[in-house]
């Protein structure tokens, strides 16, 4: 079953509107929470008076931060001596940017809530506002968090020493990746109920990692994690923003406690974009020296990290993935790197599709296309002069890459393409007045998050598998899907091993009161690691099959699972029972890569630009299913081009958001999208024994710069300065 295209199972329920998400599931009594959120970017609390709010109708409960219990939320010291400011789960004195929480109703509906809450009276004292990140570094600049000495929380370094003497040529270039605003189709949501006769509590939530959230609200509500039970239902997307745990969890566990009825939060759309964190935000200054050939010898890289008013749980180690990766799939002699987190008086960021990685990407292959350009020399050659060859590779960073074969991906792109018709037709195009560009994006990117000697709170994963007694297979697995397909994938891994049929196979996920223990989906990891985890388990299982069936003479699987749960004619000493339990941690990350390709054509008399065809070659390892790896690297593409064609959250100086809707933030459509064509090739990797390495993230991070460089290619006769996402006519 291992290669086969197989439709997902998880598809059919779905379509037909049979999924449920958190704020689906009905408890009797529910009640409804609302936030009131900071009009203003950075200000003192002078007044407020909740007073008319108790007073509205269906009104429980009105909660400011004084009412809160004094548990700052948690954030992981990810970079050594960060400077980490706390963030309570209600704002008390003062207020950092636009959208942090100021107070809470509880009532017994929604719309009553929402009333509630604007009848609350807040008079607030403006504080100077900061919102650019390189601003924020200057002395004098208004500082976010008074009591500090600057906006400075760290610095992550690669230091490289000094760039190597000789003839060399010099290109130096500002790169930025603005921010961008997750779109999951479902926003965030919480739904909390206590059993005050049993002293426990269940919380639904739209989540990336319910043992992680669940580890944390027993923090935050004095309970422990025996009496916590998190359930992440059918989840509508994620993107990274849902890896986080917010102080709307907390408090909505809180408030459910304490009123004794359940106590629900939905998330709005125009709340998103100002509650929930933002990705990307960077700025980067480059200095690359290379030779006549286009050889690169030293890159040497300076980048300011927008972080936000706050640190989330995990945020901080982002911003060191990008500075990791700066050297990419180039065999880069000299590296020096400098990365530095900021805080501004903007909704804080944190992990979006990609993570830190296309940052990196976007930046080598802006450089990359500088540098031929320079030497009038082709940027696909370019490239390949400076490609790694050998693997295993010891990255200037400190990582480590598995396997690799960079130049089979990108001369696929190219022949797909045509790529020396295409420059004919270009030329000939151009006499006839209209523009054409083509772009190239080779990346590596670092994934299947990871060793646990490397990540806070543990890198590993883990997976149960138990065949029933009726003949099915249950598989439990740590990690928490949210359109990924691992209810397929896996149960194709159960099929290759068990030869169980496919419609005979559960996987659960999700559920920390099923599955004892687990660290989530994030970071390309889910097959990876959960993939891995399963199939240790199922050798065990097998193992187990295959000796009880010895001792029966050759019995057939039926046979084997009546004599295990009957307990007759087992091997001597052997338990009854037919389920394994298997715990995978790497002993590193895995380093998938490809090359992605796009054309666009610029209408000359208006600017208009559109994307007319998308290449994606990608190198994942071993593909358990190609039709779900197309998909990923499709909604990965997407996404990429949103960021280089509309999206992007827009500030003034005020630390006001511009575009906080979607009649004005520019989400992608299909119409924007052309159509993604993709080849795959499979060099395993030697960290797990199913020779993978994860795809979810791909498109996302090799898109932007393959699009920005076609662009560039179109324009370049112009001689435009740097183009800046989003890119607008």
């Amino acid at each position: 079953m291992i290669g086969q295209r197989v439709a997902r199972k998880e598809d059919p329920r779905l379509l037909r509107g049979q999924g449920q998400f958190v704020d689906d599931i009905r408890l009797a009594g529910t009640l409804h929470a609302a936030f009131l959120r900071s009009p203003v970017a950075h200000a003192r609390i002078t007044r407020l008076d909740t007073g008319k709010a108790w007073a509205s109708p269906g009104v429980a409960v009105v909660l400011t931060g004084a009412d809160l219990p004094p548990y700052p939320l948690p954030v992981a010291p990810a970079v050594e001596g960060m400077v980490i400011p706390e963030q309570p789960m209600m704002a008390r004195e003062k207020v950092h940017y636009v959208g942090e929480r100021v107070a809470v109703v509880v009532a017994a509906s929604r719309a009553q809530a929402l009333d509630a809450c604007a009848a609350i009276e807040v008079e607030y004292e403006d504080l100077p506002v900061v919102t650019d990140p390189v601003g924020a570094l200057a002395v004098g600049s208004p500082l976010v968090h008074q009591g500090l000495e600057s906006n400075l929380s760290y610095v992550w370094a690669c230091p490289g020493g000094p760039p190597p003497e000789g003839d060399w040529l010099v290109e130096k270039v500002r790169l930025e990746v603005p921010r961008v605003a997750p779109m999951p189709l479902e926003g965030r949501a919480v739904l909390a109920s206590f059993d005050a006769g049993r002293q426990e509590m269940t919380v639904w939530c739209s989540h990336q990692r319910p043992h992680l959230l669940r580890d944390i609200l027993a923090r935050q509500t004095q309970l422990s994690d025996r009496q916590l039970r998190v359930i992440a239902p059918d989840v509508g997307g994620a993107f990274g923003c849902k890896v986080n745990v917010y102080g709307e969890e907390a408090i909505v566990a809180n408030l459910a406690r304490q009123l004794g009825k359940p106590v629900k939060w939905t998330e709005g759309r125009r709340e998103h974009f100002v509650s929930t964190s933002h990705g990307r935000g960077q700025v980067a200054e480059l200095e690359a020296r290379f030779d006549k050939d286009g050889k690169v010898g030293s890159l040497v890289c300076h980048i300011v990290v927008d972080l936000g008013a706050f640190h989330q749980f995990l945020s901080a180690a982002i911003p060191p993935l990008t500075g990791m990766m700066m050297s990419g799939p180039y065999q880069i002699g000299h590296l020096d790197v400098e990365v530095r987190g900021v805080f501004t008086n903007k909704t804080p960021t944190d992990a979006y599709r990609g993570a830190g990685k296309p940052e990196a990407t976007y930046y080598l292959e802006r450089l990359m296309d500088r540098i031929a350009g320079r030497l009038e020399l082709d940027p696909a050659e370019v490239r390949r002069r400076n490609f790694i060859t050998t693997f295993p590779y010891p990255a200037p960073t400190r990582l480590f890459y598995d396997s690799g074969n960079y130049v089979q991906c990108l001369d696929k792109a190219l022949e797909m393409v045509g790529y020396a018709e295409f420059r004919q037709r270009q030329k000939q195009a151009r006499q006839g007045g209209k523009l054409l560009g083509l772009g190239l994006s080779s990346y590596v990117e670092v994934a299947g998050v990871g060793p646990s000697f490397i990540i806070p709170g543990g890198g590993w994963e883990m997976a149960t598998v138990r065949l029933e007694r009726g003949g099915g297979v249950t598989v439990l697995t740590g990690i928490s899907p949210h359109g990924q397909g691992q209810q397929t994938t896996f149960a194709q891994l159960v099929r290759e091993v068990l030869d169980v049929p496919m419609d005979q196979i559960t996987v659960r996920h999700g559920d920390t009161g099923q599955i004892a223990a687990g660290i989530g989906t994030f970071g390309s990891r889910g097959t990876t690691l959960g993939g891995t985890a399963l199939m240790m388990a199922l050798e065990k299982l097998k193992a187990k099959v295959e000796a009880i069936s010895q001792a029966l003479g050759g019995a057939e699987l039926a046979q084997v699972v009546e004599a295990a749960y009957n307990a007759r004619g087992l091997p001597e000493g052997m338990e009854p029972g037919l389920e394994a339990t298997a715990y995978y941690d790497p002993a590193n990350f895995v380093f998938p890569f490809g090359t992605h390709l796009a054309v666009v054509e610029v209408e000359v008399a208006t600017g208009d630009w559109k994307v007319i065809r998308y290449i994606a070659v990608d190198d994942c390892g071993r593909v358990i299913n190609p039709m779900l790896v197309e998909g990923q690297v499709h909604g990965g593409v997407a996404q990429g081009l949103g960021q280089v064609l509309c999206e992007g959250p827009v500030y003034d100086r005020h630390g006001q958001l511009r575009n906080p809707n979607l009649g004005a933030y520019g989400v992608v459509r299909a119409a924007d999208l052309p159509t993604i064509e993709t080849a795959h090739f499979e060099t395993l990797s030697p960290v797990n024994p199913l020779g993978i390495k994860g795809v979810g993230e791909a498109g996302a991070v090799a898109s932007p710069p393959a699009v920005v460089n076609a662009l560039a290619d179109a324009l370049a006769h112009f001689d435009p300065p740097e183009l800046v996402m989003p890119v607008r006519p």
